[in-house]
């Protein structure tokens, strides 16, 4: 997807005064890491990935946050695992390409954090969720016309999503990390 349009298609753009960013595919990934016989864990990674940032300047609760992962670019560390996450008993990428994060507010946790909640869909099930966000720059010294850097995370339960396959093996919570450079659109 080129840099700057919506998953809609359509220009991201800020309200007037407010920042726009989009994803940078090139520079951010997705990891998902869950627990493997209750002794160490497994991560999946998640390379391709694009979306959206828009902030306003005048409401510090305003967000929206859109990212959209594509689960059939889904790599584990041995081919197996990798089937697996990819097959009908986890992300069944065949039928659900897309997992997605939709953010609609933010409360700021500090002068480089926030908690944005949303939802999470993935394999056709929409579920809330909050991401915890770390911007690589101070809310007041962002202007919308240079690079930000997040780092992302949040907590699932997997089985809200219908992935309850091999229950005594995969835990049951999942820790996502997102990790991106935004880039100034618009403005």
């Amino acid at each position: 997807m080129v840099a700057g349009l919506l998953l809609t298609g359509t220009a991201v753009t800020a309200e007037p005064g407010g920042l726009a960013y989009a994803i940078d595919p090139a520079h951010a990934t997705v990891r998902a890491k869950v627990g493997f016989f209750g002794l160490g864990s497994k991560t999946a990674h998640f390379p391709r990935l694009d979306g959206r940032v828009a902030l306003s300047d005048r409401d510090a609760k305003a967000v929206t946050l859109d990212v959209r992962i594509d689960a059939q670019a889904l790599e584990a560390g041995d081919s197996l695992t990798r089937s697996r996450l990819r097959g009908s008993d986890f992300f069944d990428v065949d039928r659900y390409r897309y997992v997605v994060f939709h953010g609609t507010s933010m409360t700021r946790t500090g002068l480089h954090s926030a908690q944005v909640a949303g939802t999470i869909s993935a394999r056709g099930v929409t579920r809330p969720a909050t991401l915890a966000v770390d911007f690589s720059r101070d809310f007041t010294a962002m202007t919308g016309r240079e690079p930000v850097h997040i780092a992302a995370s949040t907590r699932i339960d997997r089985r809200d999503f219908g992935m309850t396959a091999y229950p005594l093996i995969v835990g049951r919570q999942v820790t996502i990390a997102i990790d991106a450079d935004l880039v100034p659109v618009g403005g």
